[in-house]
């Protein structure tokens, strides 16, 4: 079978899985809860080891959010860049064409 064969299949097997999932949140609450609270809360516990476990959570939450807030400034830096990128190689592209027709036009 090739990779794009087995891609597709795969990719099949997860839409009919999918299909028959009444309660999607439910079905991955485990690994939301596990993967955002689990590091978040370790980290917490780390910076601040005598706090009461409410106080845990309100620096865990902190953290999140901060970690959230992070990955959104990154991407609208990416995106900003990436935009100003196409923008000088438009402006590069069109000076080209235009020293191109006016050196057609002179010759």
């Amino acid at each position: 079978m090739s990779t794009s064969e087995r891609s597709m299949q795969m990719r099949l097997a997860a839409h009919k899985s999918w299909a028959a999932t009444p309660d999607r949140a439910s079905r991955t609450a485990a690994a939301r809860k596990a993967s955002h609270f689990t590091r978040f809360i370790a980290k917490a516990r780390e910076l601040h080891p005598d706090a009461s476990d409410e106080q845990i959570k309100a620096v865990a939450e902190s953290l999140r959010k901060a970690h959230y807030t992070e990955l959104a400034l990154r991407s609208a830096q990416a995106r900003r860049i990436k935009g100003q990128a196409a923008k000088e190689a438009k402006r590069r592209q069109q000076a080209a064409e235009l020293a191109a027709f006016k050196a057609g036009a002179v010759a």
